[in-house]
């Protein structure tokens, strides 16, 4: 658990998801924009894992995104849904894994880029 002090947190809460979602399409060119421009890094405490999580995320032949990511909070990525993912996805479900793993299909990073692509 990180140190605790004046503008630091106490973390309670570490686990690991795999998590799927579908992107909406109309908004894949926003979303790939804020992911290179630094804004969505910049984003704290999450956005970095956001980040990292978008770019090690692939997409299968039925259109749905899958990726896994680390939240620090009880409730399944309340800020970065909140914050990013709603806006970006629909039909965001998350399932508890002990390991990393990963995913076949397209890298999102490139859909996002040409999202009409298979």
């Amino acid at each position: 658990m990180p140190a605790t002090g004046a503008g630091m947190m106490s973390w309670t809460h570490v686990t690991l998801y795999a998590v799927s979602g579908k992107l909406i399409p109309h908004r894949a060119g926003e979303f790939h924009a804020r992911l290179i421009d630094g804004s969505i890094a910049a984003q704290r405490p999450d956005g970095a894992e956001i980040v990292a999580a978008m770019q090690r995320a692939r997409v299968a032949p039925d259109g749905v995104a899958r990726w896994i990511e680390t939240c620090y909070c009880p409730t399944p990525l309340k800020h970065e849904r909140a914050t990013v993912l709603d806006r970006y996805f629909t039909g965001i479900e998350t399932r508890v894994i002990d390991n990393p793993m990963t995913f076949d299909g397209a890298r999102l990073m490139d859909r996002l880029v040409a999202p009409n692509r298979a």
